[in-house]
């Protein structure tokens, strides 16, 4: 799966809510944490705030595949407005909890087992 999956169902929602597949925007997403490249978070992160909708449903921790810090390294290396805003919402998030007792590994097990893989 590459980014591009999310990105165009991420590109209708934000055109229209409920446009785009906000599940199959989920899946996408979860494939793309299963594949841990940095390159993708932003993809992510377009998906995750294309509506209420997806920003519900796309969990936050699904940027950090690469761990915390790399991710926000990562962000800050980019330092374009949707890397600073990804990486503010990931802080604001590690701050209120939503991090706590975050592994990869336990996080991609809990997505094999939530879709029976």
């Amino acid at each position: 799966m590459t980014s591009r999956g999310a990105e165009a169902e991420a590109l209708k929602e934000r055109k229209r809510q409920g446009e785009g597949d906000t599940l199959l925007m989920k899946l996408c997403c979860v494939q793309l944490f299963n594949a841990a490249r940095l390159d993708d978070v932003l993809a992510i992160w377009k998906a995750k705030t294309s509506s209420f909708d997806a920003a519900c449903s796309i969990d936050i921790q699904l940027l950090c595949a690469a761990g915390l810090d790399a991710t926000r390294a990562y962000l800050l290396s980019v330092g374009s407005t949707e890397a600073t805003a990804a990486l503010r919402r990931i802080n604001e998030c590690e701050t209120g909890g939503d991090f706590e007792g975050f592994e990869v590994a336990t996080y991609s097990a809990q997505w094999r087992t939530y879709y029976g893989m």
